[in-house]
């Protein structure tokens, strides 16, 4: 499933720039994760980047977008063309 970031962000700006789909964008208070670019990092890391280095663990399953590991990887093939996902990814 995609993540979210809850309203305990501090907005510090860490996440955005470890995002490899460009889903994370500045909100009007927090920032915000677009579920449709999000593929919890399947296809390009072996964990959620935006989870491992938010330093108030706001970066939360949405449980709105659920979606299986097959399902976010061709997700990530759709965002990521002729690229092949790195391997232990998927």
């Amino acid at each position: 499933m995609a993540l979210k970031i809850t309203d305990e962000c501090i907005s510090c700006g860490a996440c955005e720039p470890d995002c490899p789909n460009q889903a994370i964008t500045e909100g009007d208070t927090i920032y915000v994760i677009d579920p449709d670019r999000c593929t919890e990092c399947v296809g390009s890391h072996e964990s959620s980047r935006c989870v491992d280095v938010c330093p108030v663990d706001c970066c939360v399953p949405d449980s709105d977008h659920e979606e299986t590991k097959e399902q976010l990887l061709a997700k990530w093939r759709s965002l990521h063309p002729g690229e092949e996902p790195a391997a232990g990814t998927y």
